[in-house]
């Protein structure tokens, strides 16, 4: 399904609003004014070069982004394998102990819907607030604490019952950074092809992680399996929040940087370029805001 659907939307994808048939005049001049107002929106007659291929690797932004999304993604994997085996620790088995596994994700459905990015729902408050507000890193910081703190529980802990309540906290702490988090990687790279490189190569990496998942809850750890929850602690810690809070730091020091530039430094640094070589400086562009 998965190849059919992928086969199909070479297709059915536009590459920009102008090419979609399906809006009108009016509706694509909102989405392309909306995509600039988020600066995301490059120019639609950008080809592909391969310098936009290498820019992405000389980009610190796609390492942390890598980092970040390591740290959630490996743990969300996890988090999926894990979680029967837990709620089996309480005495029951079978069907009684997968739906036991439903309030948990019930919870994080809950979350994720609230954290997620205006252009996905544009309803929800929270994500309201992060786009209005220009600040994601905050909501990744702190549901990364909240995702170590159970998972710190599931460590410590030989009660059932506060193991339990341990995977509520882990699931609040994983599933609304999975969106955030690419949702900020992407607002702070500019340009079509850059963008695509990045994310792709964040999201690559980040389900490579998988693997690891896989292979951390060995049988002769149950039922307490400290090792596994031991790693997941490690990479929501160092991955998840550590990524973001390094992330957020260079991208502040960014903008105070580009905030400090006099109109004259500006000048002299576009000075000689085209208006084409100007817009393809893209998120290096001194007039470039990062999304913190």
């Amino acid at each position: 399904m998965t190849v059919c659907c992928g086969a199909a939307s070479f297709w059915i994808i536009v590459d920009f609003p102008d090419d979609a048939t399906f809006l009108t005049p009016l509706e694509k001049h909102v989405v392309i004014t909306r995509l600039k107002s988020d600066g995301q929106a490059s120019h639609r007659y950008e080809s592909y070069k391969w310098k936009y291929f290498w820019a992405a690797y000389k980009d610190w932004k796609t390492y942390t982004g890598m980092l970040m999304y390591m740290g959630v993604d490996g743990s969300l994997y996890a988090f999926s394998l894990f979680l029967p085996s837990i709620v089996s620790a309480l005495g029951y088995t079978a069907t009684k102990a997968q739906l036991l596994t439903v309030p948990p994700y019930a919870v994080a459905c809950v979350m994720v819907l609230l954290l997620a990015s205006v252009v996905l729902i544009q309803t929800v408050l929270v994500g309201l607030a992060a786009d209005r507000t220009g600040r994601r890193g905050v909501w990744n910081i702190s549901f990364a604490c909240i995702g170590c703190a159970g998972f710190a529980m599931l460590v410590a802990t030989r009660n059932p019952h506060v193991a339990y309540a341990g995977t509520f906290l882990g699931a609040i702490g994983i599933y609304p950074c999975i969106s955030n988090t690419i949702t900020w990687v992407g607002n702070n790279v500019e340009g079509v092809y850059k963008r695509g490189v990045v994310l792709g190569t964040v999201i690559a990496w980040g389900n490579l992680n998988g693997v690891m998942s896989s292979n951390i809850y060995r049988s002769e750890d149950a039922p307490w399996y400290r090792l596994g929850h031991s790693v997941v602690l490690g990479y929501l810690a160092i991955g998840l929040l550590c990524g973001s809070i390094i992330n957020y730091i260079f991208l502040s020091i960014g903008n105070k940087r580009r905030r400090n530039m006099t109109d004259e430094h500006k000048r002299s640094l576009l000075e000689g370029m085209s208006q084409e070589d100007r817009e393809q400086l893209a998120d290096f562009h001194p007039d470039f805001k990062y999304t913190l």
